[in-house]
């Protein structure tokens, strides 16, 4: 069993271990204190003992002459016992508790049982309201002892509940706290961590820490996301090597195309070339990912809008904002900028105009871009956010590579925030950005 400098377990195995031996030798020592506490101050009868006590005395009278047995009653009753004779038949006349403490009574005798054999009547046997415990002396004769307490608060209840009691109650507490500290708590960290973690990053994300098995956990959660890492790494520089390399024999062939004789075939083929070119500049746009690098800042997001909306209306296009002038929040300014940037060049290709608001409380903000275009039918509203999915023909023909979008998504997860398009009456797409509130 491994354990740390102080002598804990390491192991959740072993401190499952510690924590019983803890409990039991609390139980030990708690139920026996408050075991003497209670038969000390209350007067706890004892079950046991009393039926032992009239069993003794019947066996007295079963030998004794009818003067002898007279002379055993009157000196037990001088000693303070409550005794005397009665024809057997009385036993048929005994009756139990009241219904409800009947039902508890059963269920204290089916939990804790009495020693021993139960005496004439039973345990819990009642003459003329008062409580008795009966033996029988002979075939017509029985001994009844009263004066015993109608409670079930008796010493053996007393000994054993108390310890069940106490050993339910302090295995609750311990497991309990074992739980929080040494499971729920690392694991909920680890959660946090792999909510809030940047793939990007090279730091560790997953704090290797605790018991064996959460360390092991930690351990193994960084080994895949580093593995991660490093497949997209090398995809990533493929890419991009590939898409650079492409555009060297594509810049030979715009120049042998442009040298050609005017005609159809040469317009074609230099609009085949500027959708090449534009297709692999926009991949590598968006293979370049700065975003995911960006620190978060405190920014006025309101600023940010203002900015992107004047930007489309000093070119022409009707681009307005919505909501106030000064909104200070946590976000990455560049990625906000590129995300809302995207949705506007995307509103403006089918729409005349686009409006962007701004909505923000203490739990963070979000942003819509609307536009007045054709919309985007529902079986596609998810799909577009896929790198290269075009969906032109729900909106109009024009053409398009697919990676607005896609951008746009990747930066609100990387805000952990969503991205959603829905239906603008009468016509029209919203597309819907929410950002969590960020810690700096």
């Amino acid at each position: 069993m491994a354990r740390n400098v102080s002598g804990i377990p390491r192991t959740l195995r072993g401190q499952i271990t510690v924590i019983i031996l803890l409990a039991l030798v609390t139980v030990i020592v708690t139920g026996r204190a408050l075991e003497n506490f209670a038969k000390s101050d209350y007067a706890v009868p004892n079950l046991e003992r009393a039926a032992e006590q009239v069993r003794t005395v019947a066996l007295l009278l079963a030998n004794a002459t009818p003067a002898e047995r007279a002379s055993i009653i009157s000196k037990a009753q001088g000693a303070g016992l409550d005794v005397s004779l009665a024809p057997i038949s009385t036993a048929a006349k005994f009756t139990g508790s009241s219904e409800m403490q009947s039902v508890a009574e059963n269920f204290a005798d089916l939990l804790f049982p009495p020693d021993g054999e139960p005496p004439l009547g039973g345990w819990r046997a009642f003459f003329d309201g008062r409580r008795v415990i009966a033996e029988r002396v002979d075939d017509q004769t029985m001994l009844m002892f009263f004066g015993f307490p109608d409670t079930i608060l008796t010493s053996s209840f007393l000994s054993q509940s108390t310890y069940y009691f106490i050993a339910v109650i302090v295995l609750l507490v311990f497991f309990f706290i074992f739980a929080i500290r040494a499971v729920t708590e690392p694991i909920k960290k680890i959660s946090e961590a792999a909510i809030e973690s940047d793939i990007n990053s090279s730091s560790q994300v997953f704090e290797e820490r605790g018991t064996i098995e959460i360390v092991s956990l930690a351990h193994a959660l960084n080994g895949m996301r580093n593995r991660i890492r490093l497949m997209v790494d090398g995809r990533t520089r493929m890419l991009r090597g590939i898409s650079h390399d492409v555009r060297t024999p594509l810049t030979r062939l715009r120049l042998r195309t442009e040298r050609m004789e005017g005609g159809a075939l040469r317009e074609a083929l230099l609009v085949d070339i500027d959708h090449i070119d534009g297709l692999l500049a926009e991949s590598l746009n968006y293979l370049r990912d700065e975003y995911a690098t960006e620190e978060v800042e405190r920014v006025d997001v309101a600023s940010i809008l203002q900015t992107v909306c004047s930007d489309f209306s000093d070119v022409g296009f009707e681009v307005t904002y919505e909501g106030p002038n000064k909104f200070i929040a946590n976000c990455r300014p560049l990625s906000i900028t590129r995300a809302v940037t995207n949705l506007c060049d995307n509103a403006i290709k089918f729409a005349s105009r686009a409006s962007v608001r701004l909505d923000g409380n203490e739990a963070g903000f979000s942003i819509a871009v609307a536009d007045d275009g054709p919309g985007i039918p529902e079986a596609l509203r998810e799909k577009v956010f896929d790198p290269f999915f075009k969906g032109d023909a729900s909106r109009t023909g024009q053409a398009g590579f697919g990676l607005g979008l896609s951008i746009v998504a990747d930066i609100a997860h990387l805000h952990r925030g969503s991205v959603t398009l829905l239906p603008r009456y009468p016509h029209g797409l919203v597309a819907r950005v929410v950002i969590p509130r960020l810690t700096v």
